[in-house]
């Protein structure tokens, strides 16, 4: 093993780490699973580094390891899941009363659970977006679709899950 290869990549390992963890643990929902499917992205990234010939697409062919792990995954073991509420729990502010809290958990609890029953692609786009924190442009590139594409899908899903969840307050 080249050493200087380990010692770069290990770099790029803790400049990306969290990011395909959050994108992939929005994913499957579990963080045992989660930690196994990122070590097998950084892994496969790692051995197949030398196939990138553009180092400026590194984020999106990352990224396209990461969702193909995960469906691979799904294939092998059952459907996709998104956030958990104890996740969303555990990274909103600390400094909310028990009553916020409860509040906040509810809404985030129903915001998963509204997200879930979006199309697959739906999906998939929303948990780039705000889970890898990706551009459009990165988006487009791993899912196979232009870039206005994605902007119309995140601005369409985010305005259905808004009337989703003004029409569940309103209950």
């Amino acid at each position: 093993m080249d050493s200087a290869r380990a010692d770069g990549f290990a770099v790029t390992y803790r400049q990306y780490y969290s990011r395909v963890f959050a994108y992939v643990y929005a994913r499957v929902g579990s963080v045992h699973l989660t930690e196994d499917l990122v070590a097998d992205v950084f892994e496969r990234a790692y051995l197949k580094l030398g196939s990138l010939r553009d180092q400026d697409a590194f984020t999106t062919w990352l990224f396209t390891i990461a969702r193909n792990q995960i469906v691979s995954n799904a294939r092998k073991y059952g459907r996709e899941t998104l956030v958990g509420p104890d996740v969303m729990q555990e990274i909103s502010p600390s400094t909310v009363s028990v009553e916020n809290e409860i509040l906040l958990r509810e809404e985030c609890e129903g915001v998963a659970r509204a997200v879930r029953g979006f199309p697959q692609r739906e999906q998939d786009i929303i948990a780039l977006k705000f889970d890898a924190e990706l551009s459009n442009t990165q988006i487009a590139d791993i899912i196979g679709i232009s870039e206005p594409n994605v902007r119309v899908i995140i601005f369409r899903t985010l305005r259905k899950l808004k009337k989703m969840m003004a029409a569940e307050r309103a209950l």
